[in-house]
């Protein structure tokens, strides 16, 4: 959805990618910081259940497309884990990284695939979030029960943790679209403005 909109105002390739790099590396922060805020305000467990590194991931695919947003979603919890794990309480836990990397890297390339129809019918962010959220949880279970027999996160545990999070899955349903529609009338109204003046 970005790039049309940056190509409609007429801006250079290199121009259109220095943005887009610049959106993807605020996205990534907002997806280390906001889980940082979510934990000191509703603990250890505030994580799990209100899933806030899910949202960023899920906007930037939006925004982004389907390679922007499949990389946001490999880079998000691996940068939140190599900073926290510096300041020496990791997260995502180790054994839960390659999960999280996984399900969000769904995330925003399902997200980010419907970003050109976003563009053009910007109610697309809706079905845009809802399947991203339905593919990205199924592959996280899916992965979990394959790899059950060789790691720490059972099939059976992965489902408890997708029961935990579904208030915040329900709620990011509803946020994510109404930030994309937001954004997308907002650079759509500035872009108006100017042809006017």
């Amino acid at each position: 959805m970005l790039e049309k909109v940056l190509q409609k105002k007429n801006l250079s390739k290199r121009a259109i990618l220095t943005v887009k790099g610049a959106v993807t590396l605020g996205v990534i922060a907002l997806a280390v910081g906001l889980p940082q805020l979510v934990h000191l305000a509703a603990g250890a467990t505030g994580g799990a259940k209100w899933l806030p590194m899910y949202l960023p991931v899920l906007i930037g695919g939006c925004l982004l497309g389907v390679w922007w947003g499949l990389g946001i979603g490999i880079a998000a919890p691996t940068v939140s884990f190599l900073v926290t794990a510096a300041a020496g309480n990791p997260m995502p836990v180790a054994a839960r990284l390659p999960y999280m990397i996984v399900e969000l890297a769904v995330f925003g390339a399902i997200g980010g695939l419907f970003s050109k129809s976003i563009n053009k019918n910007v109610w697309m962010a809706f079905p845009a979030t809802l399947f991203a959220i339905v593919g990205g949880r199924c592959v996280f279970m899916a992965v979990a029960a394959i790899f059950q027999s060789v790691s720490p996160l059972s099939g059976a545990t992965a489902w408890q943790q997708v029961q935990t999070g579904l208030l915040a899955v329900v709620l990011q349903a509803v946020i994510v679209p109404a930030v994309v529609i937001g954004l997308k009338l907002l650079l759509d109204r500035d872009k108006k403005e100017k042809t006017e003046e």
